[in-house]
């Protein structure tokens, strides 16, 4: 299974930082032997970073509209993704579950969407500190890939991230047991709701995912890549995360 490492600039990004996307494209160069290489960019530099990556890394989409197109002032759809360049797309990351209210069953039609269009979703889950502490962890994951994978999801074009939610963007990351044990445990899940197709969906590691972690945490059993945060801005940082992936098969 050939890792992916994504990162999302968040509200991140003006024209000038587009020299970034280019200096990783131009490092990796579409090599093959190397993790499959993504950024999402805001939705302002996703045409433009398209051109920069020249097919070299893939861009995304930070977040869709479930719907193809209507009245949805400011809002964007798969299909407008698509048209701009990308070719993935982040849906339920959990500042969207927390700051949009979006549930489960929002995130999962986002998904549909993504497919519609012709684009491959990253599907985020992940607990609160909350829910950790009250030992809620795999529950709370379990039920959130239940409601958010749709029945319908395959490999080759879905990926599940696990993001701890209070481990994004603190600078603290779980225990490289606790992130083996959580992604043995979401494997299960999808292997138990979607079966031969589940065991094939790739899992991503996110939460403060930096050059100085990511080679433990890339190596560990069913850690299939990861979703970057901050550490995706500059090009240096994150072509440190990039190297440090393994080959997986």
């Amino acid at each position: 299974m050939r890792p992916l490492v994504a990162g999302n600039w968040k509200m991140n990004g003006l024209g000038a930082s587009l020299a970034e996307i280019e200096a990783v494209s131009n490092a990796v160069n579409g090599a093959e032997e190397g993790p499959e290489t993504l950024i999402c960019p805001p939705a302002t530099l996703v045409a433009r970073a398209a051109t920069k990556a020249a097919g070299r890394i893939a861009i995304g989409g930070q977040d869709c509209r479930a719907e193809p197109s209507g009245a949805y002032t400011g809002d964007i759809s798969a299909e407008m993704l698509k048209d701009a360049g990308a070719s993935y797309v982040i849906v339920g990351h959990s500042e969207r579950r927390q700051y949009h209210h979006e549930t489960d069953r929002t995130v999962a039609a986002k998904a549909r969407a993504a497919w519609r269009a012709g684009l491959s979703a990253i599907i985020c889950v992940g607990e609160t500190e909350a829910e950790r502490d009250a030992g809620k962890a795999f529950a709370v994951v379990a039920e959130q890939i239940r409601a958010s994978v749709p029945a319908e999801a395959e490999g080759g074009r879905t990926a599940v991230a696990y993001e701890p939610v209070w481990a994004i963007g603190t600078g603290r990351t779980p225990t490289n047991d606790e992130i083996a044990q959580m992604h043995a445990h979401i494997r299960n899940v999808l292997g138990d709701a979607l079966g031969l197709q589940g065991r094939e969906i790739r899992i991503l590691y996110g939460g403060s995912v930096k050059p100085a972690n990511a080679r433990d945490i890339l190596a560990l059993p069913e850690v299939a890549g990861a979703l970057v945060g901050g550490a995706s801005l500059k090009a240096r940082d994150f072509l440190e995360i990039v190297r440090a992936a393994p080959r997986k098969s």
